[in-house]
């Protein structure tokens, strides 16, 4: 299960049937059942990969946040109980929270550059540069947990992930207008918290 998930795509049955036989196949993989995990991957990775793919703009990183979503389904498909929902509701939860997880674990954080080409936070961060405020990468992380989550997680996947403002608008279902104020004052907030540990 190495590989790109493949384009096999599940059964053209009815929304309920293939419920039931999704559910079937999880009830399965909580046995042990090595061959009902080749076949749930073959029935949902792509959807899982699509769900991924649109928090982790890497395909790489991508497909390893998948690998790891089908190691959690192989290890938790026992908690899964069809009455709390659909079972692809269920695999795409996960690896929507996989995805997210991977974003969050990411500790090199790249920031804006200014017009003269300058990444301040990143000079912010270089013991090299005597003339900037010298500080380790502990001092960044410390000062982005202060920040909102929301500014934090637009800030993060703005600048480590290259999301537009539109993208981040989408993702948050906010104006345009809303994601760039909430980019300007977390970043304010951010350079005000490094400049004071400084």
């Amino acid at each position: 299960m190495r590989a790109s998930p493949s384009r096999h795509a599940p059964p053209a049955d009815d929304p309920k049937r293939s419920d039931a036989a999704l559910a079937r196949l999880v009830a399965a993989v909580a046995r042990r059942d090595e061959a009902a995990l080749r076949t749930l991957y073959d029935r949902t990775a792509a959807k899982l990969f699509g769900v991924i793919l649109r928090i982790q703009a890497d395909r790489g990183m991508a497909e390893d946040v998948l690998q790891d979503v089908y190691l959690r389904v192989w290890q938790n498909a026992a908690s899964y109980s069809p009455e709390a929902g659909r079972p692809l509701a269920w695999l795409c939860t996960i690896a929507r929270n996989r995805a997210i997880d991977g974003l969050r674990r990411r500790h090199e954080v790249q920031g804006p550059v200014t017009e003269d080409g300058e990444d301040w936070v990143e000079r912010l961060a270089d013991p090299h540069d005597s003339a900037g405020a010298i500080l380790d990468g502990h001092a960044l992380r410390a000062c982005l947990d202060r920040l909102e989550a929301m500014h934090r997680d637009c800030i993060v996947l703005a600048y480590c992930e290259g999301r537009s403002r539109e993208d981040l608008a989408l993702r948050y279902d906010r104006p345009v207008s809303t994601i760039k104020t909430w980019l300007h004052r977390g970043l304010a907030a951010l350079r005000g918290c490094l400049d004071g540990a400084a």
